[in-house]
């Protein structure tokens, strides 16, 4: 009989809940000051990370192999046959590496690696309707034959109050940097599923436009599709507010979550003033 472990990583921003619900393991970022380090999302806010900006802009680093190997050493103590490993795009992190390198020393689980090619809610949508079809007792090998189809089902898309942080990261992929901040451009970003890295869906000029372009790029999409929708922050929460409030009153919005913030080592690379949007496909 298969016992399936269902694994993601900090970025995902799945609340608490869900994670206890489906018993999800958790693999933590790091975040890395000259003089200290953190684990994400366990000794570190992103309040903490947004406050300290001005004096200092952290690295990010990868969760490390000891807490991936005391992981994957746990899970075949517990007597788990199968691993399904859904990650933060790899366009963005070399996490699947990582993961690939542990689960090799232990070929008692099988381990399937996903690359999520999203971020946040978005790789946590997926993360739970995989929990959801461990739950319903579905096999290890028909949840990964079912998880591009769960992805071809998403929809995610951001703005962030200013690109520096982007760019400083070395993230800012696609999106036009250095003269869309001098002419005030601000970019709707989504993330390329052909190699997992960000690019520009749409411009509009200023922040309140911006804002009202997400809105209407989810009333266009739900038009013709039944969705869950997320609304996720990055020191944003008004703005976030708003756009929560105009798009959960669309009729075809079947659940509506405030998600609250991204992860802290998300925030450190997108910087403070992102909203981003997350609709997942109703069957």
């Amino acid at each position: 009989m298969e016992k399936i472990a269902l694994i993601t990583d900090s970025t995902s921003d799945m609340p608490k809940d869900m994670v206890d619900k489906y018993n999800i393991k958790i693999l933590h970022y790091r975040i890395i000051y000259k003089d200290r380090e953190f684990i994400d999302r366990i000794n570190i806010t992103p309040k903490y990370v947004y406050d300290n900006l001005d004096n200092e802009i952290p690295t990010s680093s990868l969760p490390s192999i000891d807490e991936m190997e005391k992981l994957f050493k746990s899970l075949q103590d517990q007597g788990y046959t199968h691993a399904i490993v859904v990650t933060l795009s790899g366009g963005l992190t070399g996490i699947l590496n990582g993961v690939k390198l542990v689960s090799e020393n232990y070929p008692k689980i099988k381990t399937y690696i996903y690359d999520s090619k999203s971020i946040s809610m978005g790789e946590g949508m997926i993360v739970e309707e995989c929990g959801k079809l461990i739950e319903k007792g579905a096999s290890f090998n028909e949840i990964v034959n079912k998880l591009p189809s769960l992805r071809k089902r998403l929809h995610l898309y951001f703005v962030v109050g200013t690109l520096e942080y982007l760019k400083k990261g070395g993230r800012i992929g696609k999106v036009a940097g250095t003269i869309a901040e001098l002419l005030n451009i601000k970019p709707i970003v989504a993330i390329d599923i052909s190699d997992g890295k960000y690019f520009t869906y749409d411009k509009v000029r200023g922040r309140k436009k911006s804002l009202s372009r997400i809105v209407e790029i989810a009333n266009n999409i739900l038009k013709t599709k039944k969705c869950r929708m997320c609304i996720l922050d990055g020191c944003a929460l008004e703005d976030a507010k708003k756009v929560f409030n105009d798009v959960k009153e669309n009729q075809n919005v079947t659940s509506a979550s405030f998600g609250g913030d991204i992860s802290p080592v998300a925030g450190l690379h997108s910087g403070p003033g992102l909203v981003g949007l997350v609709l997942f496909e109703e069957e």
